[in-house]
């Protein structure tokens, strides 16, 4: 009897770019500079990414645009944010009893602590050129730097999917 072997392999495929972004600006001011320069039109996404860790669930926001004529999605995502945790029972004097509130930074992506925002492009055209579009954002005075991130060396990729 002759024995059939599947390679799961075979079916995983990555077509996605990952482009790095550091910038001081808030999430919608970004997306906006963003949409002004490369004309696409990325809108506030209801389903923002959840994330819990020891001291609470943070929130990373997520601006989506999807070409219908390219059939590919533009996502923009939060990479950093904080957690405030409350500690009670903190005694800071004979008299008073206070709580004492502590903020922790929490990432999407833990391997890259000083991005601020990362850039998916899923379903890549066979033309599309991430440099051209790096080029573009660099255009943009609030963008520090961007520069375009190698997935396959990434530890947390699994936090891309969503």
């Amino acid at each position: 009897m002759a024995t059939y072997k599947l390679m799961i392999d075979d079916f995983v495929t990555v077509d996605y770019e990952l482009i790095a972004i550091h910038s001081s600006l808030e999430d919608y001011r970004l997306a906006y500079f963003i949409n002004r320069e490369l004309s696409i039109l990325l809108e506030k996404s209801p389903n923002d990414i959840w994330v819990t860790i020891n001291e609470g669930e943070s929130c990373f926001s997520r601006f989506i645009f999807e070409d219908p004529g390219n059939e590919s999605a533009w996502n923009l995502i939060q990479n950093k944010n904080r957690v405030m945790s409350m500690q009670s029972n903190t005694t800071t004097s004979l008299f008073e009893d206070t709580g004492l509130s502590i903020q922790t930074s929490v990432f999407l992506m833990p391997e890259l602590k000083k991005v601020d925002y990362v850039l998916k492009i899923e379903n890549v055209p066979s033309l599309f050129e991430p440099d051209e579009v790096v080029e573009k954002l660099l255009h943009i005075n609030q963008i520090t730097t961007a520069y375009t991130i190698d997935h396959k060396k990434l530890k947390s990729k699994n936090n891309l999917i969503f």
